[in-house]
């Protein structure tokens, strides 16, 4: 398997259907590719802020239900 087992978790990110970084279907790869600690690291920065975002527009969505009441 050419990817990274953690970058399946929670579907896709970063336009790529579960990463961006390897060679399992994006446009421009031609063989394995594996991730430099640094890409990982920056792979899992954005995942963490996506995270934050959903999490702040499930706590507004509460709210808004809330407010309904």
């Amino acid at each position: 398997m050419c990817c990274e087992p953690e970058s399946h978790h929670g579907g896709w990110h970063w336009g790529h259907h579960h990463g961006g970084f390897c060679a399992c279907g994006g446009p421009f790869r031609f063989g394995p590719r594996f991730w430099t600690k640094d890409e990982k690291i920056a792979w899992l920065e954005q995942y963490l802020e996506g995270l934050r975002e959903e999490a702040q527009a499930v706590e507004e969505r509460i709210a808004k239900l809330k407010g309904e009441e």
